[in-house]
């Protein structure tokens, strides 16, 4: 096959910087939260007037098998679509990108199980084709508008679905049970997936009132909050837990776990039990990943083999610039 796109579809690819997105583009709305305005429901385990730091209960009963699933995700280069030769029709952005998800598994011993790879042109152009170059083909995938949040929430639902059928198809093939899976990352379009944890490491919003708020900031290393629940659009249960290794700032060191809001009160409470036992040793350390505490041991492993499994990111951009050029 002819590298590049066949037919009447060309593209051209964008010399900008894709790290900076593309040259041409609306400037987005600032949607940083310093605070939540979410529906909370406070009272899930202990009524808010009684809350208190939490440790794992003594003798907890934990899972044999943890783990620990994570996908990142690359744009390789914006190119513009144009569609027929008709002069002063106005290309279509995209963006040519790919993703990486596995999974480590930790049972004594931590092993990167499985790993997949897709890429992908996210475009709006509705006259798209596949993008073959010499190195790798990208294949059409469609987003809902040309704008650069656009093209980036395409990337990230596609991203999103790779780890769920991997996670999915990872326990089927092993028959596992019994198992807790930590996703990386919020479980929003993940909450289906049974025993299973979203691990967040940042915090982009302040969700609890004051008081509430202060036993975040009391908590000492292995203890979490009580759980609760969140409605923003989507709702969930979740809780903060401390990792050790951090000192002096009151928030440092400390992540957020949340899971299925479907979920009884008394199973989300056992998982909460269960990440507070089975994290904390976990943590990572400042000299090993500037991201210590939060960036547990294991998802640093995987991101770094994630990363590399991409492909060598300057041959790939200069694959796109030889197809567009032929």
């Amino acid at each position: 096959m002819t590298p590049g796109l066949s037919g009447p579809v060309r593209f051209t690819v964008d010399p900008w910087d894709p790290g900076y997105g593309i040259a041409f583009s609306e400037d987005p709305d600032d949607t940083a939260l310093a605070e939540s305005s979410a529906e909370l429901n406070l009272d899930v385990e202990f009524p808010a007037g009684q809350w208190h730091p939490i440790a794992a209960p003594a003798g907890i009963s934990v899972p044999g098998t943890v783990l620990f699933l994570d996908g990142v995700r690359r744009i390789e280069a914006w190119v513009w679509v144009h569609g027929g030769d008709s002069d002063g029709v106005q290309p279509s952005p995209g963006i040519a990108a790919s993703v990486a998800v596995g999974l480590v598994t930790c049972n004594g011993t931590a092993k990167v199980d499985a790993v997949s790879v897709e890429r992908g042109l996210f475009t709006a152009a509705p006259e798209v084709t596949d993008l073959v170059t010499r190195a790798v083909s990208y294949p059409a995938r469609m987003a809902s508008g040309p704008g650069a949040d656009q093209l980036s929430l395409a990337l990230q639902r596609r991203l999103s679905a790779a780890e769920v059928r991997l996670a999915l198809s990872y326990r089927d093939q092993y028959s596992i049970s019994g198992d807790l899976l930590v996703v990386d990352g919020p479980l929003r379009g993940r909450t289906h997936l049974d025993r299973t944890v979203g691990y967040i490491k940042t915090h982009h919003a302040s969700y609890l009132p004051g008081e509430q708020a202060g036993i975040v900031a009391s908590l000492r290393p292995g203890e979490r909050t009580p759980a609760f629940t969140i409605g923003t659009s989507w709702r969930r249960s979740t809780w903060y837990l401390r990792l050790p290794g951090a000192h002096g700032v009151p928030w440092s060191g400390v992540v957020r776990l949340e899971c299925s809001a479907d979920l009884p009160p008394a199973e989300v409470i056992r998982l909460a039990d269960i990440t507070a036992a089975v994290l904390p040793p976990m943590a990572s350390t400042p000299h090993k990943d500037p991201r210590a505490p939060q960036n547990l041991v294991p998802i640093g492993g995987l991101e770094r083999r994630l990363r590399h499994m991409l492909g060598d990111q300057e041959i790939l951009y200069r694959s796109l610039r030889v197809a567009a050029a032929e």
